[in-house]
């Protein structure tokens, strides 16, 4: 059935509407003329102007590693939390559970953020730890609000397994720490690369709640460049900017390609255990005379 034209239209529109920014910037980002808003050519020199530029370097580095690390601690914690919502069936106090594994999604990031730091004044001020604001709080509080797109992610993956796979092979004896290295984390795979690339990204470019959790010492790039704008955007801003966009495509394009894979290598081994299953199965003979009396 032919399309409208209007649905196109809708379409290319609304494409527009969320990388026509993103284009103009990398587009900026080789200009010629300090001034961000006035084409003064093509050029190189603010990619160069870049490496000098150790504060914005350092900013970047240290997202990057909070980010890394945020996001790896969210996963682990979003897929364990993701297996109990969608595996533990109905107990005392799943509502509760699931309001507070999924808080973080409706929570205003003030409130978050506030919260946040009030529990850490508080610890140091119990304990000692943690010691000031810096790296420490930021990736606490990252893994706090970001796990729960992972829990969501994985819990409706799970929704969509098939129990009976992992039945089959407790009942060949696996124990349940095997089926799920071997059967379910393979499955669930894609599903769980894909938390992990979502809880990076939203601890990548996090202001609201770095603000709060953050420390002198620790400044990571959201911030840095929150901060900078004020005075107005610098070329060198687009440069870096341009540079993460360039890298989270590259890992989102790699996640994709390695997913599609992991799905036509699920769908070949479940036609071949299907096509095992059959070959298999005890062929009856056919229903024999009965002898004549």
């Amino acid at each position: 059935m032919r399309r409208p034209n209007f649905l196109y239209m809708i379409l290319a529109l609304g494409f527009a509407f969320l990388y026509v920014p993103i284009l103009l910037l990398v587009i900026y980002s080789f200009n010629a003329s300090r001034l961000v808003t006035l084409w003064g050519g093509f050029s190189t020199q603010w990619y160069a102007s870049l490496l000098g530029n150790q504060q914005l370097l350092s900013a970047a580095w240290l997202s990057l590693q909070i980010a890394a690390l945020s996001a790896t601690g969210a996963t682990v914690l979003g897929t364990m939390a993701g297996m109990v919502m969608a595996r533990f069936g109905r107990f005392r106090g799943r509502a509760i559970v699931g309001a507070l594994v999924t808080a973080p999604l409706v929570m205003p990031e003030v409130i978050t953020g506030l919260s946040l730091l009030l529990l850490f004044v508080s610890l140091e001020d119990l304990i000692g730890w943690p010691e000031g604001r810096g790296m420490t709080t930021i990736t606490l509080a990252h893994v706090t609000f970001t796990m729960a797109f992972v829990a969501v992610i994985v819990q409706s993956r799970m929704a969509s397994l098939d129990e009976s796979i992992e039945e089959a092979a407790m009942d060949l004896g696996a124990r349940p720490a095997k089926v799920f290295f071997v059967i379910t984390l393979p499955i669930i795979a894609p599903a769980v690369v894909s938390g992990w690339l979502l809880a990076f990204t939203l601890s990548l470019d996090d202001v609201v709640i770095s603000n709060f959790v953050s420390g002198p010492g620790a400044t990571p790039l959201p911030i840095e460049i929150f901060s900078s704008i004020r005075l107005g955007v610098t070329p060198e801003i687009n440069a870096l900017a341009t540079i993460i966009v360039g890298l989270v495509s590259a890992g989102i394009l790699a996640a994709g390609l390695w997913s599609a894979r992991q799905e036509r290598q699920r769908r070949r081994d479940e036609q071949l255990a299907r096509q095992g299953a059959g070959e298999l199965m005890p062929i009856s003979s056919p229903p024999q005379d009965a002898p004549p009396h």
